[in-house]
């Protein structure tokens, strides 16, 4: 078989780098943070520069947590304008290499297959790699690091462990070079899907090393981790069977659509149904707006922080696939009313909708009225078709206007942040 060749390719701190190109700043050596001032002080930094990573702040951290002697810039996210980037970045990446051989794997990061390239362009997948970093810089203003591996997982292990101590940030490696210089790497979870869970597991049978799993009995790990052992050894090897075309043929057998939110404070009940509706009605309209029709929903209630007790998980079953919110709506609230204790404050909702299908005709509910339902659904494609012209805010409910409402302030935001817009 063709021996293939992969770079997985990072943005440094990319959030707060373009905020530190948008300000003339070099993210190296200025101190930045991206975070929302307008929350506490508890709220969490979605980036920050390599500068503040050389004073030993940690990535994540909170704002309570950075020092007070350090002095830095706090820059409200603008989550659009990092879309708009990645975009830009994107469109770098398919000036040398197809859409067909990158995978994205996130806004800032992605897998590209540089097989058939490198005779094209007479250079090694080093020289690709910093090729494309330099002319993401030049575009941009933004660094990025890469990996090189022969296989999509020491690719990511040759960005995440190596490419950090390289003078040109590229990391490169084989499962030879891997297993010479990363078996005895400490910790356990420095390496791709290897989470402090699996490292505590591990842990009382003296396995800290990749070495330790690799040397290890087998069935055990099957015991210890079931089919999630295969995966384990083979990275432990690396070894990694999945290619660029098995990520692009597959395709999930069941779909769902959901949404999700953190509260900034703990709610009450019945402020917490209100965001309950909120967030049912518009996965109404984005069902509507897809043309998918689901029977079944999800609901996920945490409560406050400070009470550290199980959540609240439930599931409705509808009589038949829908989309309407005169239907979905209702057996939300009933759903919330059913499992959900009124005593306790609520600090987290996520709600799914299940095994979405397409809508290939209108079915009707037993108990109501058929007409009501098209008026519904005609309703649904107005408000869709207004907001899609006007924006978000150009039609609102009544709920979205009592106190605690959130629908307002979450149509300015993208993934629970700000814009910018």
């Amino acid at each position: 078989m063709k021996q293939h060749i992969y770079l997985c390719i990072d943005l440094k701190s990319f959030y707060a780098s373009v905020e530190c190109v948008a300000r003339g700043l070099d993210p190296m050596t200025a101190n930045l943070v991206v975070a929302d001032p307008e929350r506490t002080e508890k709220t969490i930094c979605l980036a920050i520069t390599p500068a503040m990573k050389a004073l030993g702040i940690k990535n994540r951290c909170r704002i309570f947590e950075i020092p007070k002697h350090i002095k830095y810039i706090i820059a409200t996210p603008r989550m659009q304008k990092y879309i708009d980037t990645a975009a830009d970045i994107y469109a770098v990446y398919l000036k040398y290499i197809a859409k067909e051989d990158i995978h994205v794997y996130s806004i800032d990061e992605a897998f590209m297959d540089v097989t058939d390239y490198l005779e094209l362009y007479r250079m090694s997948a080093r020289e690709l790699g910093q090729r494309i970093m330099d002319d993401i810089y030049r575009t941009t203003g933004v660094r990025a690091t890469c990996g090189v591996g022969t296989n999509l997982y020491l690719a990511k292990i040759a960005l995440d462990i190596t490419a950090k101590h390289s003078e040109d940030f590229i990391g490169e490696l084989d499962e030879e070079s891997y297993r010479k210089s990363l078996w005895n790497h400490k910790p356990l979870t420095d390496f791709w899907r290897i989470g402090p869970g699996i490292a505590r597991r591990l842990e009382p049978f003296g396995i800290r090393t990749m070495r330790d799993i690799a040397e290890a009995d087998e069935d055990f790990l099957y015991r210890l981790f079931g089919v999630d052992a295969e995966l384990i050894i083979d990275h432990a090897w690396g070894r990694e069977t999945v290619t660029m075309a098995d990520i692009k043929s597959y395709r999930s057998h069941s779909n769902c659509i959901s949404s999700g939110q953190v509260l900034g404070c703990d709610y009450p009940f019945d402020k917490g149904l209100l965001i309950v509706k909120e967030m049912m009605d518009l996965l109404c309209l984005d069902l509507v707006g897809k043309n998918l029709i689901t029977k079944s929903i999800t609901l996920h209630v945490s409560y406050s922080n400070r009470l550290n007790i199980p959540s609240a998980h439930g599931t409705a079953a509808l009589d038949v696939e829908t989309n309407s919110d005169v239907l979905l709506i209702p057996a939300v609230t009933e759903l919330y009313e059913r499992i959900v204790n009124p005593s306790y404050g609520i600090h987290r909702v996520n709600i799914t909708c299940n095994n979405v299908m397409p809508e290939e005709y209108h079915q009707y509910h037993f108990f109501v009225d058929g007409e009501e339902l098209e008026r519904s659904r005609k309703m649904q494609q107005a408000v869709i078709s207004i907001k899609n012209k006007f924006g978000k805010d150009a039609i609102l409910k009544g709920m979205n206007f009592e106190e605690g409402a959130m629908t307002r302030e979450r149509n300015h935001q993208i993934g629970g942040h700000k814009s910018g817009e």
